[in-house]
């Protein structure tokens, strides 16, 4: 695969690396670069000339004698070319030069009796395409005498690089830039998408239709309409040359280039020769016969997927388009595909059709599922620029099961133990993220990486810990004389529970154990039992719905031998029914792992120096913030108040990730109380730790201190009870600038003055801005509207402070 280094410097820094380090650090680290070859060295000696005259040869009727200039000298070089002229700046090879095609060297000769001192070129002749009609016109602009390689930007230096059938992703210039920008620790700069469409939607212009899911699981097509097929630009002609590759048209152009910018093979269909504007994908007939684009009659299996329309097969997914729909002169619009198909299917289709091509060489390796749509976007944003198209708005995407991203766990200790030495931790989370894997979860010992879909190869612990030592560099591993092996050794995993039961210990709590099974009358107080098969009593006749019922039971033990101030937590499992029906089967019920925490009694007893207290609603909430700020949750997770209606709180609060509640509890209603024989207040919180788990921390990072003032306001709605706190605290926000930094809910009350189905929610308001200090005006300004637009939100009523 041919790498530009020019093209590559458009995604990564590269000015000050010399070619030769840059091919030596990617072979070093698995991209072996079997040869480079710098475009500048031949093409010594040839230069921009100037035709200033030309004659007809005296004794040849097909040669033409002409005056070349070089700035600084004038040759006479007899030329064959018919499209010769006076005026023309050419492409001049000096005696010495050696002639890419053919490999001849220039020398002065005599062509039926005059002297040539030199070769006006073909573009053939110099490589650059096959073009040998006559000699290469160069635009009028460039600079005379100027060295070809400079003039026309034939600098370049070609890596030629051996990728193995593992990395797929490395099958282009970004890919490629990735591992670089790992390897030097530089940043990549992926081009950002800037399209503007038209009103027309692409659903109105066409359909997709997946008939064969397996192999197809993603198709995805962009209409761009009203286009002039043309040449391509001197840029994006010079980018595919530069690899070998012939330009045909803009469009054709622009599908190849995005090939080899991103890995997604893409294709262009003339939208206009769509039957019915429809894409059907699904399996070819047995021994169907198919023209494609070589021109040639492919006999195809019933195994072979087919990209078709509503009548007739158009292309050969994944490997070669056909000529009933291929992009002409004439079109005008053009339907652009971008698609994920299933390895081993293309791979199937082209050894049995014996047609390999650049789509189907990736395709084979594996494609990244989950940029189809930016490679479309991308190759219909280069199409509207070159041809003058218009975009049509949205895009057709049919994902029928969405290949989802892998979350691997890397132990510190696993990396030293398979290299044999030590790599520092900020080493292994900088080169995974360089290469565009996330750190998601991050412990003492381990962390957890989220692996992108364009790394198919990744899949285990071990291949993590092979990027780590390929990017650090398998030159920089040190010899180690003795490694001891220890056989049979269990692996050290590290328990997250064991987290949590640290973080509650340490602000006070002590361990509970409560059965699991319940009689029937406990184990209802929360949700629908599970009921046990021949229980040894009634007793234990169900299990545990929530670790409630236990903890209660617990305090009021607890209460009745004088010990009344408690803060207890507990780690167990519960059992929930999926449906009210019978349970048949362990399909029927969910059993998950909760961490509960039960607070009650005095929060102070009375000394010389303050008076008791007992605790309260927000002592839980301080408890619960403190734990989350111990794993790292705080500020991550969402607060929403609201009155509970199962008769189990008096008032209840939860936490929630991305609108998913992942913990929820408040103050116990004295009635459930009762039941236990409790007559203090009992506050309790119960998270489910599988969520939690899977919650990526917030990294710690330095703020600076506010060099300016801050501006507070304090504001209070009476409202319905049935709204939450959050959608209140959710509404301030969405009804104020950037300038409203933080609100907190620091008061709640009711009253029969409001109504039987009303509350009150006080809020404290913090503006500022980092860089100036705020005019009074401007906060009353923005105070202002944001109280007239909660109260349009929820039909409230403003009471002020």
């Amino acid at each position: 695969m041919k790498i530009s280094l020019n093209w590559l410097k458009d995604y990564i820094d590269l000015d000050d690396i010399h070619a030769n380090e840059i091919a030596e650090r990617l072979t070093n680290s698995g991209l072996e670069v079997e040869d480079v070859e710098c475009q500048g060295k031949q093409f010594e000696n040839f230069v921009v000339g100037l035709v200033k005259e030309k004659k007809k040869h005296p004794n040849a009727d097909k040669l033409s004698v002409c005056l070349v200039s070089t700035g600084d000298e004038e040759y006479n070089v007899v030329c064959g070319a018919p499209n010769i002229e006076a005026g023309q700046k050419i492409v001049f090879a000096k005696i010495g030069a050696v002639v890419p095609d053919g490999q001849f060297k220039i020398e002065k000769t005599k062509i039926r009796g005059e002297v040539s001192f030199g070769m006006i070129c073909s573009a053939k002749e110099l490589g650059l395409n096959d073009d040998h009609s006559g000699i290469l016109v160069l635009d009028s602009d460039l600079k005379i005498g100027s060295p070809l390689a400079e003039a026309l930007g034939l600098n370049d230096v070609i890596f030629e690089i051996g990728v193995t059938p593992n990395r797929p992703d490395a099958l282009n210039h970004i890919g490629v830039a990735r591992d670089l920008a790992a390897i030097f620790n530089r940043q990549l700069k992926i081009p950002t998408i800037e399209i503007k469409e038209s009103l027309e939607k692409t659903e109105d212009a066409a359909s997709i239709e997946i008939l064969n899911t397996i192999d197809c699981p993603r198709y995805t097509a962009k209409v761009v309409k009203n286009i002039t097929i043309k040449e391509s630009p001197t840029w994006l002609k010079k980018k595919l040359t530069n690899i070998g590759l012939r330009p045909i048209n803009n469009v054709v152009d622009v599908t190849n280039f995005v090939l080899h910018e991103i890995g997604q093979p893409l294709h262009a269909f003339d939208l206009d020769k769509l039957s019915g504007k429809k894409i059907v994908v699904k399996n070819a007939l047995e021994g169907e016969v198919f023209i494609s684009l070589d021109s040639k009659e492919r006999k195809l299996k019933s195994n072979n997927l087919m990209i078709c329309d509503a009548v007739r097969s158009i292309a050969i997914a994944g490997v070669m388009g056909g000529e009933n729909s291929e992009v002409t002169i004439e079109t005008k619009n053009v339907l652009i595909e971008s698609a994920y198909f299933n390895p081993s299917s293309i791979r199937k289709t082209s050894k049995s059709l014996q047609l390999s091509t650049d789509a189907s060489y990736r395709f084979e390796r594996g494609t990244d599922p989950n940029i189809t749509l930016y490679a479309a976007n991308r190759a219909a944003q280069l199409i509207s620029e070159l041809g003058g198209g218009e975009i049509l708005s949205g895009a057709l995407d049919v994902y029928s099961e969405e290949i989802s991203k892998k979350e691997i766990e890397l132990r510190f200790s696993r990396i030293t133990k398979v290299l044999g030495f030590s790599i520092s931790k900020e080493d292994v989370k900088q080169n995974l993220n360089n290469l565009g894997l996330t750190i998601v979860q991050e412990t003492e010992d381990a962390i957890k990486v989220v692996v992108p879909t364009f790394r198919p190869d990744i899949e285990r612990e071990i291949d993590l810990i092979e990027e780590v030592a390929r990017i650090y560099g398998y030159d920089k591993i040190p010899v180690v004389e003795r490694i001891a092996v220890t056989l049979d050794q269990k692996e050290d995993v590290s328990d997250y529970k064991d987290i949590l039961r640290n973080s509650a210990i340490s602000l006070g709590f002590n361990e509970i154990i409560t059965n699991s099974l319940q009689p029937i009358e406990v184990a209802s107080i929360v949700g629908n039992p599970v009921e046990v098969l021949n229980p040894d009593s009634m007793d234990m006749a169900n299990l545990r719905t929530s670790l409630l019922q236990g903890g209660l039971i617990s305090i009021a033990k607890n209460i009745n031998v004088g010990e009344s101030n408690l803060k207890v937590f507990e780690i167990g499992n519960i059992f929930i029914k999926i449906s009210s029906a019978e349970i048949k089967s362990f399909n029927d019920f969910a059993e998950l792992e909760k961490i509960s925490f039960i607070i009650t009694g005095k929060e102070t007893e009375t000394t010389w120096f303050q008076k008791e207290r007992d605790v309260d609603l927000f002592d839980l909430k301080g408890i619960v913030n403190s734990f989350l700020n111990k794993i790292c949750l705080d500020n991550v997770l969402e607060d929403s108040y609201y009155l509970d209606e199962n008769l189990v709180f008096e008032y209840n609060f939860t936490k929630s990730y991305k609108n998913k509640v992942i913990g929820s509890g408040g103050s116990i209603k004295k009635e459930l109380l009762k039941k236990f024989d409790i007559e203090q207040e009992v506050y309790w919180f119960e998270f489910d730790i599988n969520l939690l788990k899977n919650i990526p921390a917030k990294q710690k990072s330095f703020v600076e201190l506010l060099k300016y003032p801050k501006v507070f306001r304090d504001c209070a709605f009476i409202l319905g009870k049935q709204i939450s706190c959050k959608e209140v605290i959710d509404a301030i926000y969405k009804g104020s600038s950037k300038l409203l930094k933080n609100v907190k809910l620091f008061d709640i009350f009711e009253s029969e003055s409001f109504g039987i189905d009303k509350k009150s929610m006080a809020f404290s308001l913090e503006y500022f801005d980092e860089l100036r200090t705020l005019k009074d005006e401007e906060v009353e300004n923005q105070f202002s509207k944001m109280t007239e637009f909660v109260q349009k939100e929820f039909n409230a009523e403003f009471r002020g402070i």
